[in-house]
């Protein structure tokens, strides 16, 4: 009954992860043209950062992962 459980518990997380990305690529449009001048860059569209979010994402995420899997073995 306790593996059911954790199947659904993945795919909730699963399916939260499509609405995080728009509004991680909305926020990072928004922080982007807050900070435009100070940082010596031009403001780009929503296109654009989601595309950077899309990079960002694959990069940090495998770190997270084993990040994730190390504190895990050691709690076990």
């Amino acid at each position: 009954m306790k593996m059911r459980g954790l199947h659904v518990s993945n795919f909730v997380r699963l399916a939260s992860a499509g609405p995080a990305f728009f509004v991680s690529a909305w926020v990072l449009m928004i922080f982007a043209g807050i900070v435009q001048q100070d940082v010596g860059i031009h403001p780009f569209g929503y296109v654009t950062s989601m595309v950077v979010t899309i990079g960002l994402w694959l990069t940090v995420t495998p770190a997270i992962g084993a990040i994730a899997r190390t504190s895990r073995s050691k709690h076990q």
